[in-house]
């Protein structure tokens, strides 16, 4: 007879384990980005957008299918990271909002949420491209419409769906010449299908590892490689997490007298209201206040209290306090609301330092090593306190999270500033003009920052071919805003290369990043030849600081 129907516990069981089979399978995910540079990190990126929906998830006692489709959606929607995080949690999105009024999933409601799914995904991407994740989505509704109507048989019917998916998948390096000259197919895919395999897994019966870590550690604040702080004493002990399951009315009143009141107890304070649901973590010597005022409006759930002073671990408590530290430093001040402010991601202190010169209010510390999430962008506009923000992602990989962030405010103006690359990032924020009015000013700062171009100056970590172009692991590449510069065995000669590449008649810049693993006196080598090779530009050169990239590079 099969498998008629698909209640809330089993959704709950599939959809942990299909989380948990994206995890099992991220650093193979990440290792197929099409550039063979060490921060391929669509697996990491997919994987930490469904572990926020699975510790959700993981958390319901009595699921019922309202309550697990709104977990899946919530919890994926302000954990996405990533272009490839983004879409995901947009998918589960369209998925959950086809499912989350019936008790019993059929085949026929399946194949309605996968339609749904996909064109949802394909709504919040501005240029689609098929080859992607994209197209894999819709190959498996496509196929899935056509199986409503041969069976009513879940389990054959998502084998089938899977297959076809496989099949749409192995297609894409015909779709997109980048990724069969790199011999992959699309990560973002394949991180798709690592999810709806291990759901059928789930689903099936197969004994699946469930367990998921309702602790999470905090997102772009600690995530810089290699970031060390000296030991500090702890002012707040306590490190103090619950959800409020709201009983009471809560708006922006309210909710600012509860942020006012554990400021006052405390600090490292993030409050995060969703729907019905309120997200709360503070540093505080007494979490039974915290817990006290928290009662008044729910009840309350997942409730974690660390006690600092006793870990062990040096690394998580200076990782803890270096965000305690920068939380503490850019919260809103309290003064009359601006007109407008500035939120910029940033990869290093030396860019820190040159985003803030230039009046970025708040920094978020992100870029290539780690994408910032959708939550964590959502954090930075609350503590900006002006009527119009913008947003410098200066990633092209960040921007989605942005747009996905600004799409959940209401009290404020977010404009999503599409910068790529740190350097347009700057350009943008230079040329903003603060007597125009918000819609000049955006076309102003995309426009400028587009006569930008920037190189990034990295290793390899594999064998490949990309453009014609032979790369082998250890090479040294120069990657441009549309491909490779080039490629060579010298950190500096490469630079050189690349700067030649970019550099045209009617430039007049150039400006030098140099990253935490090179020395001042080998920048500077470079300045100085880069002066005679191109006398008719000035050239700058300033400490960035970023991890993995080398030097970036800029011209204009």
């Amino acid at each position: 007879m099969g498998m008629q129907y698909i209640d809330a516990e089993m959704l709950r069981k599939a959809f942990l384990a299909g989380a948990k089979g994206l995890e099992a399978k991220k650093e193979w995910i990440n290792e197929l980005n099409v550039f063979p540079v060490p921060d391929g990190d669509t697996g990491t990126n997919m994987t930490m957008t469904i572990m926020a929906a699975a510790k959700e998830v993981a958390a319901i006692e009595n699921p019922t299918m309202e309550a697990v489709a709104k977990a899946i959606s919530s919890g994926s929607l302000r954990g996405a990271r990533g272009n490839s995080g983004v879409i995901l949690s947009q998918l589960f999105r369209g998925f959950t909002k086809e499912i989350a009024a019936v008790d019993q999933v059929t085949v026929t409601i399946l194949a309605h949420a996968f339609v749904r799914a996909s064109e949802t995904a394909y709504k919040a991407v501005m240029k689609p491209k098929e080859g992607t994740i994209l197209t894999v989505a819709r190959g498996m509704s496509e196929k899935a419409s056509e199986l409503a109507l041969e069976t009513d048989d879940v389990l054959e019917f998502c084998r089938k769906v899977i297959e076809h998916g496989d099949y749409v998948l192995s297609q894409t390096p015909e779709m997109l010449p980048v990724l069969k000259q790199a011999g992959v197919v699309d990560s973002g895919g394949q991180g798709l299908m690592q999810v709806m395999k291990g759901a059928f897994d789930g689903l099936s019966g197969k004994e699946v590892d469930l367990s998921v870590q309702l602790e999470g550690k905090s997102s772009a604040h600690s995530s810089m490689e290699g970031a060390r702080l000296e030991e500090v004493d702890i002012k707040f002990g306590y490190c103090t997490e619950f959800i409020i399951n709201l009983e009471k009315p809560y708006d922006n009143r309210e909710e600012n007298q509860f942020k006012a009141y554990l400021e006052s107890i405390g600090d490292s304070l993030v409050v995060v209201s969703d729907d019905d649901i309120v997200k709360v973590h503070v540093h505080t010597n007494d979490p039974g206040l915290a817990i006290q005022k928290a009662l008044t409006y729910g009840s309350l759930s997942r409730m974690k209290i660390d006690n600092m002073r006793e870990e062990h671990q040096e690394r998580l408590i200076q990782d803890a306090e270096k965000m305690a530290a920068q939380q503490k430093g850019q919260e809103k001040k309290e003064e009359p609301r601006k007109l407008y402010g500035f939120i910029s991601v940033s990869a290093g202190e030396g860019l820190d330092e040159i985003f803030r010169g230039i009046g970025a209010d708040y920094l978020i510390q992100g870029g290539q090593t780690m994408n910032p999430s959708t939550e964590d962008m959502l954090n930075a506009i609350d503590q900006v306190n002006a009527d119009t923000i913008y947003i410098l992602p200066n990633n092209k990989n960040i921007i989605l999270a942005a747009q996905q962030a600004k799409s959940l405010v209401e009290d404020k103006k977010v404009i999503v500033i599409p910068s790529k690359t740190i350097p347009q990032g700057i350009t943008a924020i230079i040329n903003f003009a603060p007597d125009l009015s918000p819609e000049d000013n955006e076309t102003i700062m995309t426009k400028e920052m587009g006569r930008v171009k920037t190189g990034q100056v990295t290793y390899a970590v594999r064998n490949t071919t990309i453009d014609d172009i032979e790369i082998r692991e250890g090479d040294i590449m120069a990657l441009g805003d549309t491909g490779i510069l080039t490629v060579g065995k010298d950190i500096g000669e490469t630079v050189l290369k690349a700067l030649e590449a970019m550099v045209e008649e009617e430039s007049e810049l150039v400006t030098i990043y140099y990253g935490k693993e090179v020395s001042e006196k080998d920048a500077e080598e470079i300045r100085g030849k880069a002066e005679e090779m191109f006398s008719g530009c000035e050239v700058e050169l300033h400490s960035g600081g970023q991890p993995i990239y080398y030097y970036l590079v800029s011209v204009e």
